[in-house]
């Protein structure tokens, strides 16, 4: 992947060369021309398109933020509450994914959105604890958002 972004931007700056013009809008021009003629020449790269991985990687940025979101929310309505009626608690969450990158990338997602915590990781089972904060309610949450994150992780570094 990092050779077919080097090879877009080396086209794109040859393509300014032979224009002669130092202009943004030529850069670009380039830039497309050299992301067509690699998205031509895909077979001859042993990685995938690397476009098919910067879709993935935003969509995982929007999964993120729209997880966030909904999590303050919740975390939101169980604060404004004049009583709290929650019940803390801690789950066995396994995972799909393998690898270091991936399961700390899972779990720095998981840490970020509010109401949970992870606690502990053993990547030798692909197991962690999760801390939440209300488990009838956030359970189940967090389970789905668990797996919207690995299956996007997945698209992102597979």
């Amino acid at each position: 992947m990092p050779s077919q972004v080097l090879l877009n931007l080396f086209i794109a700056f040859l393509w300014m060369f032979l224009q002669d013009e130092w202009r943004f809008l030529t850069f670009l021009s380039g830039y497309l021309v050299g992301l067509a003629l690699i998205f031509l020449m895909r077979r001859f790269f042993t990685s995938v398109f690397y476009v098919t991985r910067l879709t993935a990687l935003i969509k995982l940025i929007i999964i993120f933020i729209k997880e966030l979101v909904l999590s303050s929310i919740l975390v939101i309505k169980q604060i404004l509450r004049p009583k709290l009626y929650i019940t803390p608690g801690i789950f066995k969450l396994k995972t799909e994914l393998r690898g270091n990158w991936e399961i700390t990338t899972l779990m720095l997602l998981l840490t970020l959105t509010p109401g949970s915590v992870v606690m502990e990781v053993v990547p030798e089972d692909n197991l962690c604890y999760i801390h939440v904060m209300d488990v009838p309610e956030s359970r189940d949450a967090v389970i789905s958002a668990t797996k919207t994150f690995e299956k996007a992780i997945m698209e992102v570094t597979r």
